[in-house]
């Protein structure tokens, strides 16, 4: 076998895609979500090639027990594929306690967890490669997305920064932002606001009519976006970023233009905030 992919979220989406792709190039797999059926019909014609994990990555002690499984099944994991999240909609205030804490609890939190507990197996094969999917969302805030935003944005400071921590060891870490594509996400799974407040309802309706027309209407192939991420993986060279879309990139653009203006109307008195005779700060951006 050429690699051990340890995916999240094997069951649909991307990480079905992703596993899909691994196991016909011949690749060993651990299939890793809360829903054994659709893992096994994977994994079926695969032997010991695929292994099935029933994991439901906000339990720490879930996860330990799934990495021990796979590197005793497999002696080693390559590739860590952080793919299993969920979407959420609605105003910020509308938001319970609760519901903000489970988003960051899948989102970010077992991300992190996950990859910080392979990083010791990694670190001493001196090679392996963590890939965290975010979104064009982990980048750019939407009205109405912000609690899922305030998730990807997490994840894309906690990656970015690893990326250029573990680099010395011969690991490599990358995000995978992808603009809209045909998943489940556009779906019934993205968690809604729990309270009704009238104020929001416009902004309550407009977020219900784009999941209703853009599920299954998106331009994104989940196939030939899992594709370019096997081909990255197999590169000599991986990004710290891997964008997914013409949208995403387009939007990724109009933010970029966006922030300038904004920081550019306001540098000069921003940049002449400085204690006289102070020490230039000596951090630089990688």
């Amino acid at each position: 076998m050429n690699k051990v992919w340890f995916i999240t979220g094997a069951s649909s989406g991307f990480g079905k895609e992703l596993a899909t792709l691994a196991l016909a190039k011949g690749d060993g797999v651990v299939l890793a979500a809360r829903r054994l059926e659709p893992l096994q019909e994977i994994a079926m014609e695969y032997g010991e090639q695929a292994l099935v994990i029933k994991l439901d990555v906000t339990d720490a002690d879930a996860r330990r027990e799934a990495l021990k499984s796979a590197t005793a099944h497999f002696g080693r994991i390559d590739v860590l594929a952080n793919i299993a999240g969920a979407g959420s909609y609605g105003a910020l205030e509308a938001f319970t306690s609760e519901q903000i804490r489970s988003q960051m609890e899948l989102n970010f939190f077992a991300a992190a967890e996950l990859s910080r507990d392979v990083l010791p197996q990694m670190r001493r094969q001196k090679s392996g490669h963590i890939l965290n999917l975010t979104s064009i969302a982990g980048l750019v805030a939407f009205p109405g997305s912000g609690l899922y935003n305030a998730s990807k944005f997490a994840l894309e400071g906690f990656t970015e920064a690893l990326h250029h921590e573990v680099k010395p060891f011969g690991v490599r870490v990358t995000l995978i932002e992808p603009g809209a594509f045909r998943t489940e996400f556009a779906s019934s799974v993205a968690m809604k606001a729990a309270r009704s407040i009238e104020d929001y309802a416009p902004l309550h309706a407009g977020m219900e009519e784009y999941y209703r027309t853009q599920n299954g209407q998106q331009m994104g192939d989940p196939v030939k976006g899992m594709q370019l991420v096997v081909d990255m993986v197999e590169s000599d060279v991986a990004p710290v970023r891997l964008m997914l879309g013409e949208d995403a990139y387009n939007l990724w653009q109009g933010a970029v233009q966006s922030r300038n203006r904004d920081l550019d109307r306001w540098r000069r008195r921003g940049e002449n905030t400085a204690i006289p005779g102070a020490l230039k700060n000596t951090a630089e951006a990688l």
